[in-house]
This record gives structure tokens, C-alpha cells and sequence, in this order.
């Protein structure tokens, strides 16, 4: 037969051990979520840093118009990856040119006329207007999309991942419309 420990030092005994394996348990899993969160929270930060970035190269030209040169282009040729044509000025200071180039794209047509913006330092045109801020943005809204993945299954925050989702389908939406 076994002796009873008395009640005092089997109560000692029995809650130490487990509090502490539990403790430091609680401890890592904390320290695991939170590394997790950081890792989910950083990378849909840098999803839609990429995609501001992304779009901002053309948005800055078609939103800050002020002093820059705008007018249209009757789109004449179109190659692989570019069209060209002759630019007619709208704004004052503008010089018509012979020949200026614009991306080519599904919104861009041989024999249409758009209204553009000159980049500076060059004879290349980005679409203005309503139609071309919404172009100009259409990276941002991939990265709404693709952010709204991580955000919702990554970070545990569905109802954010649907708002940036929906932000983005809005914004594709809008852009395929109005180009």
C-alpha cells in the first residue's frame, strides 16, 4: 500500500507543474499570433504600398494637372505596345505636335480621338479625364484585391477582407466601364 501524501504538499505539487507548463504554453502560443499578425499585417501593408506606387507613375500626371499640357490625340498608327498620332492642344501654352505617343491598350483604338495629358519632358500622353483617372488607378485596385486575401484569411479580419475586395471589384468595375 501507498502512503497518502498529506493534502497540503499534494496540492502544492499538483498545481505548480501544470501552471507553469501552461503559462509558458499561453506564452508561445501569444508570442506565435502576434508574430503571425506582424508578418500578415506587413505583408498586406506592402501589397498596397506596391500598389499606390504602381499607380501613382501615371495618376500623378492625369490628377495634378495644373501646368502641364493637355489636349487630344487622334490615335493613327498603333504598334506592339504603343500608339501614336497627332496632338491638338486644348489648354493654353500647349504646342500642337505631329506626332505623340500613348500606351497601347484595350481602351485605345486606331482613328479615336482622346483627351490626354502631356508628361513632361517628352512627347508621351496619358488618357485624362474621368476614364483616365480610373485607368491610371486600376493597379491599385489589383492590390485592393489581392490585399483583401491576406487581410481576411491571414489576419482573421473578414469583414476588412470584404471591404477591401469590394473596394477593389468597384474600382476595376468603374475603370473597364468608363475606358
Amino acid at each position: 500500500m501507498i502512503p497518502a501524501m498529506p493534502a497540503t504538499v499534494a496540492a502544492s505539487t499538483s498545481h505548480r507543474r501544470p501552471a507553469r507548463r501552461g503559462s509558458s504554453r499561453r506564452a508561445t502560443v501569444a508570442a506565435l499570433r502576434f508574430g503571425r499578425l506582424a508578418a500578415m499585417g506587413l505583408v498586406a501593408s506592402l501589397i498596397l504600398v506596391a500598389g499606390v506606387s504602381g499607380s501613382w507613375g501615371t495618376a500623378q500626371h492625369v490628377m495634378l494637372t495644373k501646368g502641364r499640357e493637355q489636349g487630344t490625340i487622334e490615335v493613327a498608327r498603333c504598334g506592339a505596345d504603343r500608339c501614336s498620332g497627332p496632338y491638338t492642344p486644348l489648354s493654353s501654352g500647349s504646342q500642337a505636335r505631329a506626332r505623340v505617343v500613348i500606351e497601347k491598350t484595350v481602351a485605345v483604338r486606331t482613328g479615336q480621338t482622346y483627351s490626354v495629358v502631356i508628361k513632361p519632358g517628352g512627347d508621351e500622353v496619358v488618357r485624362s479625364g474621368p476614364a483616365g483617372v480610373l485607368y491610371a488607378w486600376v493597379p491599385m485596385g489589383g492590390a485592393l484585391l489581392l490585399a483583401s486575401v491576406v487581410v481576411a484569411g491571414g489576419l482573421g479580419r473578414a469583414r476588412w477582407g470584404w471591404v477591401l475586395a469590394g473596394s477593389g471589384m468597384a474600382l476595376l468595375t468603374a475603370a473597364f466601364l468608363a475606358v
